[in-house]
């Protein structure tokens, strides 16, 4: 289907939906996007004219299933999966790919540093439906080996080999300044994005500025010939909570905001990353910063973590951050997996980390009173209340955990009636107890000639959305 959209077009010297969405038109993406959230299409052009929502959606890509990021929608979530020089298998990551989107993964970044990072990318793109990022400066090191011998022809040769490829947004690390470099050295932890810190290596050891800074214009070629949307990395985020919301970490987000409005001038698409490790209290003052000096574009935020130490436990902390940050504003969330900052994860890290941050951007969704964002947990309530087992795990994020809990300490014999789980047992449920509450009411209100407001088991009769 989207390889006929993109057909229709390819004629068209820029091809970014910016472009169209500018010009009043309404793609075959935008309407997509407007259809599956659930707005008026007229609202997605709208707010991506204006920069405060992106749809990456790379002409290459054309088994993409398109979706917008941005304020006016729901708030994503991101999965990274990818080798590393350790381990470094196809299978795997697709494994993880899949995972991902079993589980509601709205994008998936492709982390590759190890070996076949072509042929890795290759696959996942073939195999996703939704939009792909990377980080092109890990690739070019693989080549490359040395950071020091890195060229500009090297770099951007590698951002639009990629963009040949079918990547959909790519993180840039083009805020990290020399200028900058001295304002980290009061850190704890220094720099902690990968990206960030090749960065800064390169300019040490060549004397130079940021290369992604002074040949942006040809970024922006790039991104507008193949509609690759910009995700300008955080590359002086904070890696722990000491280190939060420094001089370093807005002083790029400031550089970000104007090169930002730069890209828009070319109608390249642009989101902001966000911080790793924030202070709960900084989190909103943090989501208001970006808005200012990023000129509301979209907030694409790790974490953030709240706490330093609990590894192992890192998707859990991260999450709590999460929360708020969609709740103050972000567009979107990356996940963290337990195994962040120990080592690199496997399917079920992925799952974890993934269910974690659904759980955070659904409540986000909810705290900011989205249309619709409650109607699944209203649902998975009636359910509940009516023992309905098989409903309650059709509409949980995790079916299959919420089954296996279920099944381990209840009897199968139990399993499609039993009005008790295990934890309470057949004397001491309430929601069952409370059957006596409700017909009690109901004839007090009937001697009474009362109106009486419907029991929960009537209202459930009733219905209220349907929820697939």
């Amino acid at each position: 289907m989207r390889s006929e959209w993109v057909a229709r077009r390819s004629n068209d010297r820029v091809k970014t939906q910016m472009l169209y969405a500018r010009a009043g038109v309404v793609t075959e993406e935008i309407a997509f996007v407007a259809k599956r959230e659930n707005v008026d299409p007229e609202l997605v052009r709208d707010e991506v004219a204006r920069g405060r929502l992106v749809i990456p959606a790379n002409v290459a890509h054309t088994n993409l299933e398109p979706m917008g990021i941005g304020i006016a929608l729901s708030c994503k979530v991101n999965a990274n999966i990818g080798n590393s020089a350790v381990t470094s298998r196809i299978e795997e990551e697709l494994a993880k790919l899949q995972v991902s989107l079993k589980y509601g993964a709205d994008t998936v970044m492709d982390l590759s540093t190890g070996g076949n990072i072509d042929g890795i990318r290759a696959e996942i793109i073939k195999a996703s439906p939704v939009p792909i990022g990377t980080v092109p400066i890990y690739q070019v090191v693989q080549d490359v080996k040395s950071i020091a011998k890195m060229t500009v022809d090297d770099l951007l040769g590698m951002i639009e080999h990629q963009a040949k490829q079918g990547v959909d947004y790519m993180t840039l690390h083009a805020g990290v300044l020399r200028h900058l470099l001295p304002t980290v050295q009061h850190r704890i932890t220094g720099i902690v994005s990968r990206g960030g810190s090749l960065m800064a290596q390169w300019m040490i050891e060549n004397g130079q500025e940021n290369p992604l800074f002074t040949h942006w214009d040809a970024v922006l070629d790039i991104c507008a010939r193949y509609d690759v949307t910009i995700s300008a990395g955080d590359g002086l985020r904070p890696g722990c909570l000491a280190d939060a919301s420094d001089e370093a970490q807005f002083g790029e987000l400031k550089v970000l905001g104007e090169l930002t409005k730069r890209a828009w001038e070319k109608n390249v698409q642009v989101m902001i990353e966000g911080p790793g490790h924030v202070p709960f209290d900084q989190i909103a003052m943090n989501i208001e910063k970006e808005r200012v000096l990023c000129h509301e574009a979209p907030f694409y935020v790790l974490g953030p973590l709240v706490t330093d130490i609990a590894p192992g436990y890192d998707h859990i902390t991260s999450a709590i951050g999460a929360t708020m940050a969609g709740y103050a504003g972000a567009s979107m969330l990356c996940y963290v997996t337990p195994k962040e900052h120990l080592g690199l994860p496997n399917v079920e890290d992925v799952r974890n980390g993934l269910i974690a941050y659904k759980i955070a951007a659904h409540a986000a969704d909810v705290a900011r009173h989205r249309p619709g964002a409650r109607d699944r947990d209203d649902a998975l309530s009636r359910a509940r209340y009516a023992f309905d087992w098989n409903e309650q795990f059709r509409l949980s994020l995790d079916p299959e955990r919420a089954r296996e809990y279920h099944d381990e300490t209840l009897p199968d014999a139990y399993f499609k009636s039993a009005e008790f789980c295990a934890m309470c047992g057949p004397k001491f449920c309430s929601m069952k107890i409370n059957r006596v509450v409700e017909e009690y009411n109901k004839s007090e209100a009937q001697r009474a000639r009362l109106p009486m407001a419907p029991t929960t088991a009537e209202a459930r009769t009733a219905g209220g959305p349907t929820v697939t």
